[in-house]
């Protein structure tokens, strides 16, 4: 039997495109011939993390890839896959890594709990800790250890952005292309910009970089 919430998520659909359709007569028309965003957004599948609405951003303005506790894994086709459709066929000019404290994905690994298949996901999660145990230890207070094991998990990964073959040949290409990492309070809905940035090769340490082709 049908359930109360699953009907009015169909009706809330009909309900949505009722007003977009009463505030533009094109809008779903305007959509439909393509998209061009300038932004990939490399988020948390939390369901309190919503890209677009953090940002004030319209549909088709924010191309996005979402995962548990925002990760950028090299061996993850998937989000290779979308990060490549996004630098070279969409040809974004800037990637957002978006962490979020209270993120229950970096709560694990701060943790030896299992979670079964999580647990090979976690363990991502965990190696960024590992890089970081020895500030991480020295902060006595349990939930400002875990704001800051965020804080560090999200600049790892925009770290790991710019390791990839798809990002430096980008670079090497002269394409324009920034990469930036950002933490968002669910609690208060604001962001937190982490000041970790990167442009170009050049910004690289030598070992990380590849031999372009």
């Amino acid at each position: 039997m049908e359930s109360d919430f699953y009907k009015n998520l169909i009706d809330n659909n009909k309900k949505w495109v009722a007003a977009k359709l009463d505030s533009d007569p094109n809008y779903f028309k305007k959509l439909e011939k393509g998209q061009s965003p300038p932004l990939l957004w490399i988020g948390c599948s939390d369901s309190r993390v919503p890209a677009n609405e953090i940002i004030g951003a319209i549909p088709g303005e924010v191309f996005v890839h979402r995962n548990i506790a925002n990760m950028v894994v090299h061996s993850d086709m998937n989000m290779l896959s979308v990060l490549d459709y996004a630098v070279n066929v969409l040809k974004i000019k800037h990637i957002i890594v978006c962490g979020h404290y209270g993120c229950g994905g970096v709560k694990a690994a701060m943790g030896s709990k299992s979670y079964g298949l999580a647990d090979n996901w976690i363990r991502h999660i965990r190696d960024v800790y590992r890089q970081h145990q020895k500030e991480l230890g020295d902060i006595t207070d349990e939930e400002k250890a875990f704001d800051r094991f965020v804080e560090f998990n999200a600049m790892e990964q925009v770290y790991n952005l710019a390791k990839t073959s798809i990002v430096q040949n980008a670079w090497e290409r002269g394409q324009e292309l920034f990469l930036h990492g950002w933490v968002y309070g669910v609690g208060t809905g604001i962001v937190k910009d982490l000041e970790v940035n990167f442009s170009c090769n050049s910004q690289l340490e030598e070992f990380y970089k590849l031999g372009i082709i």
